[in-house]
């Protein structure tokens, strides 16, 4: 676990719109990205992850111009992932302001693209972005998911969790998509096996619906929480989630920009 934890938003973008909705159904807009972005600086977030989750399912390329614009207005690092599939997709995305590159769907039909961008760009760019599952059928009870959490693989999550970092992967971004949109809290479970298994900084996500549900996944080994419709709904801000942290014990990044 890193010694300071950070807090991420994710803007969930679909047609260059915020989307959010429960267990990766029933999509409901939440507003721009790139105003979104800019709050989210302002109010002293750590890193923003940037995910188009219908890209791969609609089989085309992220939105360029919207990292693009993105890029513009927060000074923060930015994480960018959907549609992903060569390495020269990471490059075009580089090109426009993203600092890492999150894979997955196109991962698991090739896993050698881990190769690939780890060797070109290092593994500091290659974020493996896992959407995972409870599931009898795997030995760890967790399965990896791809299209958004549509389409149920035959993956042990912590298999593939291992041979991606080994393969490259810098970070792992692990969403559960069980606990996704609920608001009930972060799967512990899942976090602290993903920090048994991993050398390399482990992102919680999924479930986050109050201040109490962050220092419970830091705690659990995450070394960042990432929350996505409590920041879009207004109901918290990333202060409050520090300030909650640190009550806690848990040392966040001190920002210039925290309001």
């Amino acid at each position: 676990m890193a010694l300071v934890c950070r807090v991420i938003p994710c803007l969930d973008v679909a047609a260059g719109r915020v989307v959010k909705g429960v267990n990766f159904q029933n999509l409901r807009d939440m507003g721009d990205p790139v105003e979104l972005a800019r709050l989210y600086f302002e109010q002293g977030a750590d890193e923003i992850t940037f995910l188009d989750v219908t890209a791969t399912v609609d089989e085309r390329s992220t939105t360029y111009d919207v990292v693009r614009r993105t890029a513009e207005e927060v000074f923060i690092p930015l994480t960018v992932g959907g549609g992903v599939r060569s390495a020269d997709d990471v490059a075009r995305l580089l090109s426009v302001g993203a600092d890492k590159i999150g894979v997955n769907s196109a991962a698991i039909a090739r896993p050698a693209l881990l190769d690939e961008i780890a060797d070109r760009f290092g593994a500091q760019v290659l974020v493996l972005s896992l959407d995972v599952k409870r599931s009898a059928a795997t030995d760890s009870g967790f399965v990896v998911t791809t299209h958004g959490g549509r389409t149920e693989t035959t993956l042990d999550a912590l298999a593939w969790a291992r041979e991606a970092i080994e393969r490259g992967a810098g970070e792992l971004l692990v969403n559960s998509i069980d606990a996704d949109g609920t608001r009930e809290g972060f799967d512990l479970e899942l976090v602290g096996l993903m920090r048994e298994i991993s050398s390399v900084p482990v992102i919680a996500s999924g479930g986050a619906g109050a201040v109490e549900h962050f220092a419970p996944a830091i705690r659990a080994g995450a070394d960042a929480v990432l929350a996505a419709s409590v920041f879009h709904s207004g109901q918290l801000t990333v202060g409050d989630v520090k300030s909650a942290l640190v009550g806690d014990g848990i040392d966040v990044r001190e920002t210039e920009t925290a309001k």
